[in-house]
């Protein structure tokens, strides 16, 4: 784990390259939520739900650095279990999961964990750093999502 943890300190400035170009990359290709998805947004916790873009995708987008995508499976992240993925105000979901409720509401919480974190780079190396310790899906972040997202569609 000690490995990981150095490791992470190298990964993180490709991470952040690849997240910021792909949350530009669904920002300009995505749809903006529906009147009941800004709604659920809210609950969530963000600010500017309007801002959020959501694409539908076959397979979520995935560097292509080889080191980094080592590493991103090392800590739990890209398995064939991922369903969809956040990146500031950008969210890609798997087609298959399209029109699942939870999906949305659980990736609309991290864009609410983005905004507090003020951004990209503080989120990802606070969510990397516990993908690794305490390990995923374990860290505060990822449970806070789970919680939340689950009481929020209980209610609907």
């Amino acid at each position: 784990m000690n490995s990981l943890l150095t490791s992470l300190q190298v990964f993180l400035p490709i991470a952040y390259a690849w997240a910021e170009k792909q949350e530009t990359i669904i920002l300009l290709e995505g749809i903006p939520l529906s009147e009941s998805q800004l709604a659920d947004a809210r609950k969530a916790g963000v600010l500017h739900p309007e801002k959020i873009r959501v694409v539908r995708v076959e397979t979520l987008p995935q560097p292509e650095n080889e080191d980094a995508m080592f590493i991103a499976k090392q800590i739990g992240l890209f398995s064939e279990k991922s369903v969809a993925l956040t990146i500031g105000y950008g969210i890609c979901i798997r087609h298959d999961f399209w029109d699942k409720h939870p999906v949305l509401v659980h990736e609309c919480v991290h864009v609410s964990q983005y905004e507090k974190l003020r951004g990209i780079r503080p989120f990802l190396s606070v969510y990397l750093r516990e993908c690794i310790e305490p390990g995923y899906p374990f860290g505060r972040l990822e449970q806070e999502a789970i919680l939340i997202a689950r009481d929020i569609c209980k209610q609907t």
